[in-house]
C-alpha cells in the first residue's frame, strides 16, 4: 500500500461509511489507484466456467452496485469483476444508515436492500464497458415485486448480452422473502427461467448462484441437488452472514448482512462442503483479505475467490497484493497453475 492510499484510507475511516464509499469511487474514477491492470503469471491464469482469467481473484458484488467505476476497476489488480445487485426497476434501498464499520473485528454490517439505479441505467454503463476485462453482474428483486422469481431472468435479459457472466442472488438477507428462494423447490423453478432467459440470449453467458453461509448441512446438500440439476455453471459461497458470535464494538448488534474477517470460517466450511458434492466451480467469498486466505479457500475448493469488506480496511491496492502473494504461495509448494492446487486440502475443512 502506497503512502497515499495510507492517508486517504485513514481520512475515509473518519467519516460515515456509505459516505466514505462514494468517495472512494470518485477517487478511483479521477485516476488514483493502481493502474497497471491484473496481476499474472502461467500459475495465476486460471479458467472458470469457461472464462479465461488473468488471476483468480475477484471483486465481489456491492462495491460497484452501478457499474460506474468499470474503467478504473480494470485497471486494478483484479482478474475478474462483478458489479450490481441491479434490480428491474431503480430503487433507494433501506433508510440509512445501512453501513456499519466493526474495526475491531475488520468486519462490516450493510442493510442496503438493493439499492441500484436499475437495470436500464447499469446495461448502458456495460454498454461502455472497458474492453478486455472480465466483468459480470449480480442479479437482484425488487423489494415490492410481486414476483421476485421473476426479476432475475428480467434483469438477464436486460443485461445478460454486456456482461461475461451473471449471478443469480437469492442470498442477500436485507430483501424481505428473498431467502426464501434457496428452498429446493423455489430455487429450481427460479432457476429453470434463469436459464430460459440465457437461452433467448444472442450469445448465452454462463450463470452463478450465490448462496448464504447459513444454511444447515441438509439445506447445502439441497442446493448442490439443485444447482447440478439445473446446469448453472459456478456457485459463489457465500453473501453475508446473519450470525453475530463473538463481534465487538457499538454496531455489533446492528440489523442486516455481516461481512469480513468473521465470516472467513463459517464460509470456508461451506464451500468445502459444497466441493464434496458437486463438480461445478466454486467462487469462495468471505473473509478474504490476504494472500494466505484466499489460498486457504482455494485449497479447500474454490476455484476462484472474491473480495470486498478486506478494501476497506487495506485499499484497492489488496488485490494485486493478494494476486501476487498466491503467486508466491503456488510456487513454494510445487504447484504449476492455480488450478491444480483446487481442493487439495479440503478435508481440512469438513
Amino acid at each position: 500500500m502506497s503512502a497515499l492510499e495510507k492517508i486517504g484510507l485513514t481520512a475515509l475511516r473518519r467519516i460515515d461509511p456509505e459516505t466514505a464509499h462514494g468517495l472512494a469511487l470518485k477517487a478511483l474514477n479521477t485516476g488514483l489507484g493502481p493502474r497497471s491492470g491484473p496481476v499474472t503469471s502461467d500459475r495465476l491464469k486460471t479458467t472458470l466456467a469457461g472464462i479465461a482469467l488473468a488471476n483468480p481473484v475477484g471483486l465481489a458484488a456491492g462495491f460497484d452496485k452501478n457499474a460506474t467505476a468499470l474503467h478504473a476497476l480494470a485497471k486494478t489488480g483484479f482478474g475478474f469483476l462483478e458489479v450490481g445487485a441491479a434490480t428491474p426497476r431503480a430503487q433507494p434501498g433501506n433508510p440509512k444508515p445501512r453501513l456499519f464499520r466493526l474495526t475491531d473485528d475488520q468486519a462490516a454490517i450493510n442493510r442496503f436492500g438493493f439499492n441500484n439505479d436499475g437495470m436500464d441505467a447499469i446495461a448502458d454503463r456495460l454498454s461502455a464497458r472497458p474492453q478486455g476485462a472480465v466483468i459480470g453482474l449480480n442479479l437482484g428483486a425488487n423489494k415490492d415485486s410481486a414476483d421476485k422469481a421473476a426479476d432475475f431472468a428480467t434483469v438477464l435479459t436486460r443485461c445478460g448480452p454486456v456482461v461475461d457472466f451473471a449471478t443469480v442472488n437469492v442470498s442477500s438477507p436485507n430483501t424481505e422473502k428473498l431467502r426464501d428462494l434457496q428452498g429446493k423447490a423455489a430455487l429450481a423453478g427460479l432457476l429453470a427461467g434463469v436459464m430460459e432467459a440465457r437461452a433467448g440470449l444472442a450469445k448465452p453467458i454462463p450463470i452463478f448462484l450465490k448462496i448464504a453461509p447459513d444454511l444447515s448441512s441438509d439445506e447445502i446438500a439441497e442446493v448442490a441437488e439443485v444447482a447440478n440439476a439445473s446446469a448453472i455453471d459456478a456457485i459463489i459461497a457465500t453473501n453475508t452472514t446473519l450470525d453475530r458470535e463473538g463481534l465487538h464494538g457499538p454496531h455489533k448488534t446492528e440489523m442486516g448482512g455481516l461481512s469480513g474477517q468473521p465470516l472467513f470460517e463459517k464460509s470456508t466450511r461451506v464451500l468445502a462442503q459444497l466441493a464434496g458434492l458437486t463438480t461445478l466451480p466454486i467462487i469462495g467469498v468471505g473473509g478474504v483479505s490476504n494472500a494466505d486466505q484466499a489460498y486457504q479457500k482455494i485449497r479447500a475448493g474454490a476455484s476462484a475467490v472474491q473480495l470486498y469488506t478486506a478494501l476497506v480496511y487495506g485499499g484497492i491496492s489488496l488485490a494485486g497484493d493478494i494476486a501476487q502473494g498466491l503467486d508466491d504461495l503456488l510456487t513454494r509448494d510445487g504447484f504449476a497453475n492455480v488450478a491444480d492446487a483446487v481442493g487439495s486440502s479440503r478435508s481440512d475443512w469438513t
